[in-house]
């Protein structure tokens, strides 16, 4: 039997990328929310939340971008390229949200800790806006020539459809994020986190019903594969029940499975996403047939080869890292002296 691993490839960068997203995507939650807390012992108890394992979860970013540089250079190289500044802005909001959760408790003056707070919860908010704003233009698609130069600029990359689609990855954080919040945190501030939840949730839909239109008016090719498969409407119709069953079961204090809801959630866009954008990893708007595929943008059959054995080594490795440490740092969180 033939393998094709050009395919075998794609989905798992897609995973990979997917995890980083369900993982990181409520750290980046709790900082979005994190200056709607009242007290300072509020706070803290929102970083430590995610203190155990934000930095283990930003792995999946990293063993992404590292799997996309293997499998697909020419991707890699166009995107990191053309996306430069986009990129760079990203990476000092992620580096500012490191050095805020690690600084905070450095000082013991109240002006100290607000200045890092609000360094917390904005680069949370444009880190989330700017992974939204580089998915919107995959799936609008990008000038690409046919040398798989990107023909623009940073400018190229701001418009209404890629900013539709960073306010939703903004607003699915904040949902995921509130979520872990309740499922973390006890007392007035699970009270807060549980009101948080439903207004994120509000925000979400919105969202997500304004960008579904917008993406069948605009840009319908990603629609192409469900018309082709039918069966593959499994996928829409899981994401609207996991995003359904939210609700149903924070009204019954269930929070642990309703953060399991909204991982599906979260795992089925992303699904949705990717089978919408197949074969194409950078779409062309200049020219279809310069897009760049998972078959004209790969590395050889043989280094492809290579590489899945050795992320048949590591990924369960890493599987196997995220799950004890979260099993570790199971339950509530309970401030001490080695805390945030």
């Amino acid at each position: 039997m033939h393998l094709d691993l050009n395919l075998i490839w794609y989905f798992l960068v897609g995973i990979l990328l997917t995890g980083y997203a369900v993982l990181d995507g409520f750290d980046m939650g709790v900082g979005a929310l994190h200056l709607f807390t009242r007290t300072d012992r509020d706070r803290r108890i929102m970083l430590n939340a995610i203190g155990p394992v934000w930095d283990g979860n930003e792995v999946w970013l990293v063993t992404g971008g590292g799997a996309l540089f293997a499998a697909f250079p020419d991707v890699y190289a166009t995107v990191f390229s053309g996306f430069y500044m986009a990129f760079m802005l990203l990476l000092f909001a992620l580096i500012f949200r490191a050095v805020a959760i690690e600084f905070r408790g450095k000082e013991p003056m109240g002006w100290w800790h607000q200045v890092w707070d609000v360094c917390f919860s904005l680069s949370s908010v444009v880190s989330s806006l700017l992974i939204g704003v580089a998915l919107g233009n995959l799936i609008w698609g990008v000038p690409i020539g046919a040398d798989k130069e990107f023909q623009g600029n940073f400018f190229t990359l701001i418009h209404p459809y890629s900013l539709g689609v960073g306010v939703l990855v903004l607003a699915a954080f904040m949902m995921h994020g509130a979520i872990y919040a309740a499922m973390k945190t006890e007392g007035e501030l699970h009270e807060q986190a549980r009101g948080w939840v439903r207004n994120s949730m509000i925000f979400f839909v919105a969202a997500y019903l304004v960008t579904t239109v917008a993406t069948l008016i605009h840009v319908p090719r990603m629609f192409a594969a469900f018309g082709r498969y039918p069966a593959l409407f499994l996928l829409p119709l899981v994401n609207v029940l996991a995003i359904a069953n939210i609700p149903r079961v924070m009204a019954k204090g269930k929070d642990f499975q309703a953060f399991l809801s909204s991982c599906v959630s979260l795992f089925s866009l992303m699904a949705i996403f990717g089978i919408g954008m197949m074969p194409d990893l950078v779409y062309s708007t200049l020219d279809p047939q310069w897009s760049l595929t998972l078959y004209n943008a790969a590395s050889s059959p043989k280094t492809l080869g290579i590489m899945l054995v050795i992320a048949l080594i590591g990924m369960p490795l890493v599987v196997g890292y995220t799950v004890s440490i979260y099993w570790i740092f199971r339950g509530k969180v309970k401030l001490e002296n080695t805390s945030y």
